[in-house]
């Protein structure tokens, strides 16, 4: 398991295999029990790329003694036991390179050779970079939230006090209903970035998936009671069962509320739709408005990949809500122009 090259068309199928384990991505170290410790046989390129440890120096050593630190001891010491017992085990460890301490999924996978006994193979998948952003994320979007909440309701608060303690000049008011407006918009995007957390953190949906029309119908409900004046307008089979869970309900809601407050016509219109996407298992449900188109920029960013630039970022997470309910979902979020004269957006899932 060195990553040397070979001729793939003369190889049998021992050299096949030694072949895929030396160029696969994740360290694997294969080892036999002596005494009931494991002693490393062999490496490949991977493990001694991401561990620091040189092949020559481990191999016929104990591999515990290279990578386990002694307070994990009895952790690895209980995953050994595991595979002596013939179970392929696997669990989240953090394990000792030559440069620390590093996260890993370890693979524990026993095997019998040629005489019936049984050794086995630690494969390492390093977890470090990505483990560490997830938890500096939720660092970030829990402090951001709390903030962001918090000052929302100082700038109400003391908005509403600096108009009952002065004249009620136009421009005063004017100029209240701006910040109260701001202070709305910090509220909505801690709420937002609320839901997407708890969105990425809860992903499971249940194979048998969930009516889309009630969740449909109730979005619409609930935008006529928060948007008196506005005209919404449903087109819905009697039902229509697509791969998701309730967060489609939030996800709606997201774009049917961006659809009326992004309008500055008094009366907007409104309309969800909801069917089956041809004969190949796909559903499309869109939500229409007659306001301005989302700006290029949004479009692209959200819906295209576009790269994410001080100047190309967005207005807020709504839109952002949506396409990661999409892509939780296994379906895919665009933006079209409505008949309405506004934007259409198209949530296509998978049918069930």
């Amino acid at each position: 398991m060195d990553g040397s090259p070979r001729d793939e068309a003369a190889v049998g199928t021992d050299d096949r295999y030694h072949h895929l384990i030396s160029h696969i991505q994740d360290a694997v170290v294969e080892f036999k029990f002596v005494d009931g410790t494991p002693i490393v046989r062999e490496v490949n390129a991977a493990f001694t790329e991401q561990f620091g440890y040189e092949a020559a120096d481990i191999v016929g050593e104990p591999l515990n003694d290279w990578i386990v630190p002694e307070w994990l001891a009895t952790e690895a010491e209980t995953l050994d036991e595991q595979t002596r017992a013939g179970e392929v085990n696997y669990q989240r460890v953090r394990r000792e390179t030559a440069t620390g301490l590093r996260e890993f999924l370890y693979r524990g996978i026993p095997y019998a050779d040629e005489t019936g006994r049984l050794d086995g193979f630690a494969v390492y998948t390093d977890l470090t970079d990505v483990t560490r952003s997830e938890r500096r994320i939720q660092v970030m979007n829990r402090i951001l939230r709390h903030n962001l909440r918090n000052r929302a309701n100082v700038i109400a608060g003391n908005t509403a006090r600096l108009l009952a303690d002065g004249e009620p000049t136009a421009e005063r008011s004017e100029a209240a209903a701006t910040v109260e407006r701001a202070a709305r918009e910090l509220e909505t995007l801690a709420e937002e970035s609320a839901d997407i957390q708890r969105m990425l953190d809860e992903p499971e949906v249940e194979a048998a998936g969930i009516d889309a029309v009630p969740l449909v119908r109730q979005v619409a409900s609930e935008t006529r009671t928060n948007a008196p004046t506005a005209t919404v307008e449903t087109d819905l089979p009697d039902e229509l069962v697509v791969y998701a869970n309730d967060y489609l309900r939030r996800a709606l809601d997201s774009l049917a509320d961006n659809a009326v407050r992004h309008n500055p016509d008094p009366e907007p219109t409104v309309k969800l739709t909801a069917r089956v996407a041809g004969a190949d298992g796909w559903a499309d449900i869109t939500v229409e408005d007659d306001g301005p188109m989302i700006p290029e920029i949004e479009r692209a960013v959200v819906g295209e990949d576009a790269d994410i630039t001080p100047v190309r970022h967005g207005r807020g997470l709504g839109l952002w809500l949506v396409r990661w309910a999409a892509e939780t979902f296994g379906g895919t979020l665009s933006f079209e122009e409505s008949d309405l004269g506004g934007n259409r957006v198209r949530l296509r899932l998978p049918r069930r």
